[in-house]
């Protein structure tokens, strides 16, 4: 396992790169629900259709959240762009058993020291229409071993509408308490949570082929 070797002044630096990137790249960025979460630390969940989700993550984190985020990465990704340890990414090999647990471990120490933790459960990118989601059992796993840890869902839904670059529609669900799924076995807790991110997905698909943005703002600009 390639563990993290997080770095303040990169990750403030990559933010200087980051930052317009996104705001360039994206002719809306619109949230929904997206505002600070005073509980440290937090175990995100979303979906995972494109290589910008971690950036976005790490761009919401910055401009929104301000945890001490870490983000379980495909080992063969972060070997490649080995500059995300800096930012707080871990590798996970899904090719070696041993090799999970070893990174679900890990997710459970930094948890346990207070640094909140991104999950894709889906464990693979999809394609964005994929149903269903099929999530993995690494989140049930962090969430029997760490109980007090809220888990905070996300969906990302990125559409093309009446521009030439396309939109980003985001939405956050409220904190999900461990007490909550205490009852079910892991098994149950991932279906629940399967469910739970794919109808709040679905949602938002809605939302925004009806372009309905009213109850959406803009996570594009810097706010007054």
């Amino acid at each position: 396992m390639i563990s993290a070797k997080k770095s303040a002044l990169f990750e403030a630096g990559f933010t200087m790169y980051l930052t317009p990137l996104i705001r360039f790249s994206f002719s809306r960025i619109l949230g929904q629900g997206v505002k600070p979460i005073p509980d440290k630390p937090v175990l995100f969940i979303a979906n995972h259709s494109s290589w910008w989700d971690g950036l976005v993550f790490f761009y919401l984190n910055r401009t929104v959240w301000h945890h001490d985020i870490h983000m379980m990465m495909h080992e063969e990704g972060l070997k490649k762009h080995s500059f995300f340890r800096y930012l707080g990414a871990f590798s996970i090999n899904r090719q070696k058993p041993k090799e999970i647990l070893t990174s679900l471990q890990y997710a459970e120490a930094l948890l346990k020291q207070g640094k909140s933790v991104v999950l894709f459960p889906q464990g693979d990118e999809f394609h964005l229409e994929t149903r269903p989601l099929a999530f993995q059992a690494g989140a049930a796993y962090l969430i029997e071993h760490c109980p007090e840890v809220p888990i905070v869902p996300l969906s990302f839904y990125y559409s093309f509408g009446h521009q030439q670059k396309p939109e980003l529609w985001i939405q956050q669900h409220q904190p999900i308490r461990a007490s909550t799924l205490e009852h079910m076995t892991r098994k149950e807790k991932t279906f629940y949570l399967q469910q739970l991110s794919t109808e709040q997905l679905n949602s938002l698909r809605n939302t925004v082929i009806s372009e309905n943005s009213e109850t959406f703002y803009s996570l594009g600009r810097r706010r007054k």
